[in-house]
């Protein structure tokens, strides 16, 4: 089965529960999921139900979607999502995102819990990212291009854009809650970074790292999307902190939960479709 034909079946699939086409896709990172709680009027699909979709097989990734209304827009959220790291391609990691646009989606908000490199940053900060470097070693786009997908080079002058990332701030200022701003690096993991690593991914601009995120921008863009991604910092520098491990991780993402949910409530009710 081709590429056009899988993300036809996964669209079908999908649309007996949309009552029409979706306006914002939402992936949630590591410990995030709890958003998709106040969801209204929402139908729950498991990722094994929906034909041509892989399995999520990371703690804090609830492995489904769900297709509901909040402040009056239709949106599809991602309880969870696909990594490099599990063994999956870079066409299954990114295939949602395909199947986002088939559904309607023109706005994806994209999220993630990401280790702190910026020495100002502190343990679950909010950081609104305002570019990216793929150190992946990868690129989703590789291979034969479709044009009825997009084009053969596209730009990435503005992966995140600066509209969606003003009102950010705006409805940061307005709920009082307090957000960085900065650049996400995306490495393969699964291991977290070495002191020398966490130095070097320093030097080279970022201001967090982490093990996603990129290869769904790169094709949302590739596909006319606007993005608007949000990190959580879940760890900070490891000279601060000591060692890291995942349910570190999963717990801070988890506390910071109240906030982002408020965060993410105000920017659908306010971005225009």
């Amino acid at each position: 089965m081709v590429l056009k034909e899988k993300i036809a079946a996964s669209s079908s699939y999908i649309n007996q529960f949309s009552k029409g086409p979706v306006d914002i896709g939402i992936i949630l990172g590591s410990g995030l999921g709890a958003f998709a709680d106040i969801i209204e009027d929402k139908y729950i699909i498991p990722y094994t139900d929906i034909p041509n979709f892989p399995v999520s097989t990371v703690k804090g990734h609830a492995g489904r979607l769900i297709i509901g209304s909040l402040k009056g827009k239709r949106i599809l959220v991602m309880q969870g999502r696909f990594h490099y790291y599990e063994g999956y391609t870079m066409d299954l990691v990114t295939f949602p995102v395909k199947v986002m646009k088939q559904l309607g989606v023109k706005v994806l908000i994209i999220t993630n819990a990401a280790g702190g490199l910026n020495p100002d940053f502190n343990q679950g900060d909010l950081m609104l990212i305002t570019d990216h470097i793929n150190f992946m070693g990868a690129n989703p786009l590789i291979g034969p291009n479709d044009e009825e997908l997009g084009p053969r080079f596209p730009d990435m002058y503005e992966a995140y854009d600066r509209e969606l990332i003003h009102l950010a701030e705006e409805i940061g200022n307005q709920k009082g809650i307090f957000l960085r701003k900065g650049v996400y690096i995306a490495v393969t993991g699964p291991s977290y970074e070495t002191p020398a690593e966490i130095k070097m991914l320093r030097l080279l601009g970022a201001d967090c790292v982490g093990m996603s995120t990129v290869p769904e921008v790169i094709v949302a863009r590739h596909q006319g999307l606007r993005v608007l991604g949000i990190s959580c910092i879940t760890n900070v520098p490891i000279n601060r902190m000591g060692h890291t491990d995942h349910n570190q991780v999963v717990e801070t993402a988890y506390k910071t939960g109240p906030l982002f949910k408020d965060l993410l409530i105000g920017i659908i009710e306010k971005v225009q479709i």
